[in-house]
């Protein structure tokens, strides 16, 4: 007969004990047993480095081992994906999947919905003026005020060219919230999954249901700083291999977003050299146009189940950056390469 070591939920490990198939009543967590054992054994099968004998009466010591550990990370990935969706607040589901290795949550990163400025840095988010339309589509609005076109036509999917500047509706506009001027103020519509590469590029981002081409998909957020204090953390990030800074350089190159350690979903998102997400620049009730807001949209119809991927040198502007090129030998970085395999791939990152 097989016995199962059982861990009681609510109880200390003192208090395991061992329980016959029979008695257990939980087909889930006997599946999950089953398949990480076969993962397991599959991953080391080439070396023959651990069997199974007929007549084993118990699990190899490093079988249990990654066994226990992978129940634990899965734990603990339930409880961050728990995490995730308290602190959201758009309608889109986040979900958390790890099926390549034993990597749990991050210890170092804190989740929020809108930017976080740094002591010295103001963000007013209250608008000076908004629009009295009764129909935002064939009066003069917010956009027009501003000089600039609508950006979205009537199915909500953004019709201007990279480099033109969004300008919503905001708190002062007399139009509802089903103003079709309303997009990235409402937030992330998809669910998306928060998923552990296979390529060595740490977790990534993809989408759990299609997404039409031009549309909103998600908001770069994270802490505001100055240029000067990006400099200083993009020689550390560099040094780390990592790349979380987005300069706000749509009228001049004052501040810088950091989402290394505060942001959301778009933490996760991966580089690549042929992106399926272009940046806007948005401004709603915040007006400073040293201070936009950073959107993301769809450039083609992305299928469920494919990665979300930006191209990480691309500007507000449309334009790619120049910066790892204009650097004087003073303030030349550590380059990090590029894994993304894109046909068009640059080589490197920064």
């Amino acid at each position: 007969m097989e016995y199962y070591l059982v861990k009681w939920k609510g109880w200390p490990d003192s208090t395991n004990t061992w329980e016959p198939l029979q008695n257990l009543k939980c087909p889930l967590l006997l599946q999950q047993f089953s398949n990480d054992k076969h993962i397991y054994l599959s991953q080391v099968k080439k070396g023959k480095a651990i069997t199974l004998k007929n007549n084993s009466k118990a699990l190899k010591p490093a079988i249990a081992e990654y066994i226990v550990k992978k129940a634990k990370q899965r734990i603990a990935l339930q409880r961050w994906q728990d995490e995730l969706n308290r602190r959201k607040n758009h309608k889109g589901m986040i979900f958390v999947e790890n099926t390549v290795d034993l990597e749990g949550p991050p210890s170092d990163f804190c989740y929020i919905n809108e930017y976080k400025p740094t002591p010295g840095i103001s963000l007013v988010n209250e608008a000076t003026f908004g629009c009295s339309c009764s129909d935002c589509f064939f009066e003069k609005c917010c956009p027009a005020e501003a000089g600039v076109l609508l950006a979205y036509n009537k199915s909500q999917q953004i019709k201007i060219p990279p480099g033109t500047p969004i300008y919503e509706c905001n708190s002062r506009c007399q139009c509802g919230p089903d103003c079709p001027n309303r997009i990235v103020q409402k937030g992330t519509q998809y669910s998306l999954c928060i998923f552990r590469t296979s390529n060595g590029c740490g977790w990534g981002v993809k989408t759990l249901v299609k997404i039409k081409r031009m549309s909103f998909v998600m908001e770069y957020v994270g802490e505001v700083i100055t240029s000067e204090e990006a400099e200083r953390r993009g020689q550390l990030y560099d040094n780390k291999g990592i790349t979380y800074l987005f300069d706000l350089d749509y009228e001049s190159d004052e501040f810088t977003v950091d989402a290394a350690r505060y942001g959301n979903v778009s933490h996760f998102v991966n580089h690549s050299c042929d992106p399926n997400l272009q940046v806007f620049n948005v401004f709603i009730d915040n007006l400073d146009t040293r201070l936009p807001r950073i959107a993301l949209f769809s450039t083609r119809t992305i299928n469920a189940g494919e990665e979300l991927t930006f191209d990480y040198q691309m500007k507000g502007s449309g334009d790619i950056s120049s910066d790892s090129v204009d650097y004087s030998p003073a303030k030349k970085r550590v380059r990090t390469v590029c894994k993304c395999g894109a046909v068009t791939c640059r080589g490197y990152l920064n």
